[in-house]
C-alpha cells in the first residue's frame, strides 16, 4: 500500500507546469540570438558588395548627367566639354557619399526623433539629386524624341492653323454668291425699267442709271472675289506641300541639330502662307463694299420731258434707293458672319533643347523620367531594407542585448594581449616556496595569477 506522506511521481502526461511570465524563457533568448546571426552573417555578406553596387549606380547617373549637360552647352570647345565632364563627377561622387551616409547612419539609429530626422534629410536630399541630376539623365534618355514629339505637335498646330485660315477664305469667297444674287436683282430691275415697268415711262432714263450704276459696282465685286479663288487655292496646297516636308523632317533620320535648322526654315515660310490666306479673305472687302454700296450713290438729273414724268421718276429712285439700303445691310450681315469665324491661330515655332522638351513633353514620357528618378533613388531601398532587418535584428535579440560579436581581427588582437599577459605574469610572479612580504611563504608561482 503506498504511503501517502511520500511524495508521487509526476504523471507522464501530466502538463509541464507553466512558467513564470516574468521569467524570460532561455529558449526564446537563444532562438531569438540565432536568428540575429543568421541576419547578421547575411548582412556582412551583402555588404561585401553594397559599396562597389553603389559606385556602378552613381557612376552610371554620372554618365547620363554628362550626356545631358551637353545637350544643353552649344560650345563643343575642349573647357565646354572638362565643364560638362566636372559636374557629371561631381553629381556620382555626391550621390555616392549621400547614400553611403545614409545607409551606415539611418539604419543604426533607434531613437525616434534620430530616424525623422534623418528621413526628412533623405527626402531633401532626393529633391536636390533629381533637380542636379534626374531631368538630365531624362535628356539623355528621351531628349531625342522629346525634340521629335515638339515638331510633330508644332506640324499639328500649324496644319490646324492652315485648314482654318483657309476655311474662313472659302467662307468669304461663297459671299459671291450673295454678291451675284444682289447684282441679279439690280440688272432685272434695270431691264424692267428700260421697258417702263418701274417708273411707267419706257426707256433709259435717270431710274434706269441709277440701277445699272449699282449693277456695275456689284459685278466688280463678284469679279474681285472670283478672282481670289486661285491664290487662295494655290498657297493652301503650297501649305500643304511644306507641311509634308516638315513632317518628313520630324521623323527622318540624321543629326537633330540639322533637322532643327530645317524645320525652322520651312515654319517661317508656313508661317508667311497661313498670313497671306489672312489676307486673301474676302469677307472685310465684302463689308466694306457693301457700306460704300448704300453710302456712295450719284444720282442722275430728272431727265423727264414732263414734270408729271420727273415726279414719277424721284419716286423711283427713292424706292431703289431703299432697295439698295436693304440690299447692303444683307451683303454687310453676311459678312459680319465670315469675320466673326474663329480666327486661326497664330502658330510660332520655337526650337527646343533636349532638356527643355523633356520638361515640356514630361507626360509623354514617363517610363524614361522613371528610369532616370529610378537610377538615383534605387539606394533608398536598400536604406530602407537594411532599416527592417536591423530592426529584425535587435527584437531577437532584445534591446538591452550588448553585441559581443568578435571579428578575426579581434580575436587575433585578443588572444595577442592574453600571451602578453601570461609572459608578464610569468616574469613578475614570484617562484614557488619563496616567501612573500609580512605573509606565510607562496606554495606556487600559480596562485598569485590574478584569473
Amino acid at each position: 500500500m503506498a504511503n501517502p506522506d511520500r511524495p508521487q511521481p509526476p504523471l507522464a502526461d501530466a502538463p509541464p507546469a507553466s512558467p513564470d511570465p516574468r521569467v524570460p524563457d532561455p529558449r526564446a533568448g537563444r532562438a531569438g540570438d540565432r536568428y540575429a546571426r543568421e541576419l547578421e552573417r547575411h548582412l556582412d555578406w551583402l555588404d561585401s558588395f553594397t559599396s562597389t553596387a553603389l559606385g556602378v549606380l552613381s557612376a552610371a547617373s554620372g554618365i547620363y548627367t554628362y550626356l545631358g549637360v551637353c545637350t544643353l552647352l552649344d560650345d563643343p570647345g575642349l573647357w565646354t566639354t572638362f565643364a560638362a565632364l566636372a559636374y557629371a563627377i561631381a553629381v556620382s561622387v555626391g550621390i555616392f557619399v549621400f547614400w553611403s551616409y545614409l545607409l551606415r547612419l539611418l539604419p543604426a539609429v533607434r531613437s525616434a526623433a534620430s530616424r525623422v530626422g534623418l528621413m526628412l534629410t533623405m527626402a531633401l536630399g532626393s529633391v536636390a539629386i533629381i533637380a542636379m541630376s534626374s531631368w538630365l539623365n531624362a535628356a539623355a534618355l528621351a531628349g531625342g524624341a522629346a525634340v521629335e514629339t515638339h515638331m510633330a505637335t508644332t506640324v499639328q498646330n500649324y496644319q490646324t492653323s492652315l485648314e482654318r485660315a483657309h476655311a474662313n477664305a472659302v467662307a468669304g469667297q461663297a459671299l459671291s454668291r450673295d454678291v451675284a444674287r444682289v447684282r441679279q436683282s439690280f440688272q432685272d430691275l434695270s431691264e424692267q425699267e428700260a421697258g417702263g415697268t418701274l417708273s411707267g415711262f419706257s426707256g433709259r432714263g435717270a431710274v434706269f442709271r441709277v440701277l445699272t450704276q449699282k449693277s456695275a459696282e456689284l459685278q466688280a465685286l463678284e469679279e474681285q472675289l472670283v478672282s481670289t479663288l486661285g491664290p487662295v487655292e494655290q498657297t493652301f496646297a503650297q501649305g500643304n506641300t511644306i507641311l509634308s516636308r516638315m513632317r518628313g523632317t520630324s521623323v527622318m533620320p540624321g543629326p537633330l541639330e540639322d533637322r532643327t535648322v530645317s524645320f525652322s526654315e520651312d515654319a517661317v515660310e508656313l508661317a508667311g502662307l497661313i498670313t497671306q490666306l489672312r489676307q486673301l479673305n474676302p469677307a472685310p472687302l465684302v463689308s466694306r463694299a457693301a457700306q460704300d454700296l448704300a453710302d456712295a450713290v450719284i444720282l442722275p438729273e430728272l431727265d423727264g420731258a414732263t414734270a408729271a414724268t420727273r415726279a414719277g421718276q424721284s419716286s423711283t429712285i427713292e424706292a431703289v434707293l431703299t432697295l439698295v439700303a436693304q440690299r447692303a445691310q444683307t451683303l454687310t450681315t453676311a459678312s459680319a458672319e465670315v469675320m466673326a469665324l474663329p480666327p486661326p491661330d497664330d502658330a510660332l515655332y520655337t526650337p527646343m533643347s533636349a532638356a527643355d522638351a523633356v520638361i515640356a513633353y514630361a507626360g509623354n514620357f514617363v517610363p524614361a523620367w522613371a528610369g532616370a528618378i529610378s537610377i538615383d533613388l534605387l539606394p533608398a531601398v536598400l536604406v530602407f531594407i537594411i532599416m527592417v532587418v536591423q530592426a529584425a535584428i535587435r527584437s531577437g535579440r532584445g534591446e538591452e542585448h550588448s553585441d559581443d560579436r568578435m571579428t578575426v581581427g579581434e580575436l587575433r588582437a585578443a588572444l595577442a594581449a592574453s600571451e602578453m599577459l601570461r609572459q608578464h605574469e610569468a616574469v613578475f610572479s614570484p617562484a614557488p616556496g619563496a616567501v612573500a612580504p609580512g605573509g606565510p611563504p607562496v606554495p606556487g608561482g600559480d596562485s598569485g595569477r590574478g584569473v
